[in-house]
């Protein structure tokens, strides 16, 4: 009876680790599904991907009323066939100028739509490819959005919230504060000179 008792108990015991297990796996797999990007929205419409969706910054910090609102994106298409971003629609701007410099723009072609190449990733980096939101509304600055709306030929369209990027460069901090100040500690900065020195010596 107790022989019985202790392999059940020692089945249970071993049975309870893989049931665990299992659990985990389930959770870990979806958790993996959920793609976020650091910078920018992001959003698959058919084999088109956008990622890095946003506004540059503006240089003076703020977009105002009448300016012209510069975008940037990477669009891939996973697809075998050639695409093309025609249209980019919404509310709270004029017009969208489109100005292709690139050595493979299609003529007049590249000025109202973007051609996505079978296969490729193509950037709308403000150099050789830029896309221009004319006279917006209101004025917006970092972290304020507009829904926008892009229509690819094949892959369909999708609408998401595009927001005005932070600036590049961070804004330094003063390097001469000391975090690890304490209190009647004032002689604590040349304490660790001091160490310093004698551990080069």
């Amino acid at each position: 009876m107790n022989r019985a008792l202790r392999a059940a108990t020692m089945g249970v015991l071993l049975l309870s680790p893989l049931a665990l297990s299992a659990c985990s796996a389930g959770q870990i797999t979806q958790t993996a599904g959920q793609e976020r990007d650091k910078v920018g929205a992001m959003a698959e419409v058919g084999q088109i991907n956008l990622r890095a969706v946003e506004f540059a910054f503006p240089r003076g910090g703020v977009y105002e009323n009448g300016d012209d609102v510069e975008l940037r994106m990477a669009i891939a298409n996973e697809s075998q066939e050639d695409d093309a971003l025609v249209e980019i629609s919404g509310e709270g701007f004029g017009e969208v100028e489109i100005d292709d410099d690139s050595a493979t723009s299609s003529g007049s072609g590249g000025a109202d739509e973007i051609e996505i190449p079978a296969d490729s990733v193509v950037y709308v980096d403000g150099e050789n490819l830029t896309v221009t939101l004319t006279d917006v509304d209101e004025s917006l600055t970092t972290g304020q959005s507009l829904e926008l709306t892009f229509t690819f030929e094949n892959a369909g369209e999708i609408t998401l919230p595009v927001i005005v990027s932070a600036p590049e460069d961070e804004v330094r901090r003063d390097a001469g504060f000391d975090f690890h100040h304490e209190e009647g500690g004032s002689g604590s900065e040349e304490q660790r000179e001091g160490e310093q020195r004698e551990g080069g010596e």
